[in-house]
């Protein structure tokens, strides 16, 4: 690093130490402004006062006025935040766990290690008696909660706390189900991690009703069909009759036709609707208005009841059946062995119409392939074309008509390229600082982790 660089990064660090300085100073008079109750002639609370004043949201208001009444109690953390030695983010962190009695030990550490891992710790740290820990378990377990709401958008908006065991199994299974979908995928070519989730979601989710929840109550289900409006319609889904079961593993969990009723999802649409052209008619799922493209994308591989109406009644309903029937399904699983799409052979896959049934397309082989939900999506909404030969080989062309073909081999050349020198010791490979945990001296980092047991 230059002279110059290295005098520029210092003049950050000591402009941060007067702002942990500054910081100290505002939480100290927020204290006394908050005992002495100035804000009681116009807000409910010195948070209120606060954000009010200051501009800032009123949950990091509240965590200020805490932050500030909680040092005082804390003479050590206090005196390295005044000397500017300690980050409000730290300091923050402390007061959530740090009693007179461990604020010394929680210090040393703080000085030695990054907040992130300051942070981990204190999640940890055992701040209460074993009945003391146990009431706040009930406590918590009282304050589950999980709810789900559509927006303006039609999106479904998923918010809730969950208690620490039941959020860990979420987040593995979520973890496991991005890692399958997107397993050997390339890194730049991925959705962002918030948008894997979300896919990652949907898959437990499609997994969790096609294994079934077992004994009387429990029953597989998947995505319904039910069509409305219309001489034909369509659906998307695998409910099943009475009797009819879905093995998980060799342990089989029966279906009841009415209460797999009951977990299905439902398109309601039109023949209108699912035709490649023309003004589209009805096209709902669980009541949200989706587009014509969803409903055939959805329609390509599904369970499938046909009514028809007059005067806005039903006046008869159609047997329910499979868009793709189980033996061609066995066969496109032969052949296909995973989504066709250039470079991606993921193994969760929909069968999709090359030319779709709503427009006289015969379910067959030699006119469906497998696409994962991402690809099958890109091909429904035009931002991928395809074709299949008379070999039964797929083409995928670009908007523009530009063939998209597997990724060519890397030139001979490019495997002899020299390695890239290895960085210094004490720096990244990005040039940055490297921050060692292991300066933290052994008998701390024993007696932090013996307090998390």
């Amino acid at each position: 690093m230059s002279d110059d660089l290295f005098e520029l990064g210092e003049r950050i660090a000591a402009l941060a130490a007067r702002i942990n300085i500054a910081t100290f100073d505002m939480l100290t008079l927020v204290a006394d402004f908050d005992r002495r109750e100035g804000w009681a002639d116009h807000f409910a609370s010195c948070a209120e006062w606060l954000a009010w004043r200051t501009g800032r949201t009123v949950a990091a208001a509240r965590e200020n006025v805490r932050v500030a009444h909680a040092l005082a109690d804390l003479p050590l953390t206090a005196e390295a935040m005044k000397s500017g030695q300690l980050s409000y983010t730290k300091v923050r962190t402390m007061t959530r766990v740090a009693t007179p009695g461990t604020e010394a030990t929680l210090l040393k550490y703080a000085h030695s290690t990054s907040a992130a891992r300051l942070e981990w710790l204190a999640r940890g740290w055992k701040t209460l008696s074993r009945d003391g820990e146990l009431t706040a378990e009930e406590a918590r377990h009282r304050c589950r909660t999980f709810s789900v709401a559509i927006d303006a958008d039609g999106m479904y908006v998923v918010r809730g706390r969950l208690e620490p065991e039941v959020g860990a199994m979420l987040m593995r299974a979520i973890e496991a189900a991005s890692d399958a979908l997107y397993r050997g995928e390339d890194a730049e070519a991925r959705p962002r991690g918030r948008q894997r989730r979300a896919d990652a979601a949907g898959l437990v989710a499609e997994r969790a009703l096609a294994a079934g929840f077992g004994g009387d109550g429990g029953r597989a289900a998947g995505e319904g069909a039910g069509v409305g409006g219309g001489a034909a319609g369509s659906g998307h889904g695998v409910g099943g009759g009475e009797g009819d079961e879905v093995r998980n593993g060799g342990r089989a969990a029966p279906l009841s036709g009415s209460r797999a009723e009951r977990y299905q999802v439902v398109v309601h649409t039109e023949a209108a609707t699912l035709a490649e052209r023309g003004e589209t008619g009805r096209s709902e799922l669980d009541g949200v208005r989706v587009s014509a493209e969803t409903s055939r994308r959805m329609a390509c591989d599904a369970a499938r009841v046909a009514m028809c109406h007059r005067d806005g009644e039903v006046v008869s309903v159609g047997r329910r059946t499979r868009t793709i029937p189980p033996h061609i399904r066995r066969a496109l699983e032969e052949r296909d062995r995973g989504c066709r799409y250039p470079g991606c052979a993921s193994r969760f896959t929909e069968a999709h119409h090359v030319k779709h049934w709503a427009d006289g397309g015969e379910t067959s082989l030699a006119n469906t392939i497998l696409l994962c939900r991402r690809h099958h999506r890109l091909v429904h909404e035009g931002k991928t074309r395809m074709a299949l030969d008379r070999d039964g080989k797929a083409a995928f062309f670009t908007r523009a008509g530009q063939v998209i073909g597997s990724a060519p081999p890397l030139p001979e050349q490019s495997r002899k390229l020299p390695q890239p020198p290895a960085p210094p010791p004490d720096r990244l490979s990005n040039g940055a600082p490297r921050f060692v945990d292991t300066e933290v001296p052994l008998s701390l980092e024993l007696e932090a982790l013996e307090a998390v047991a």
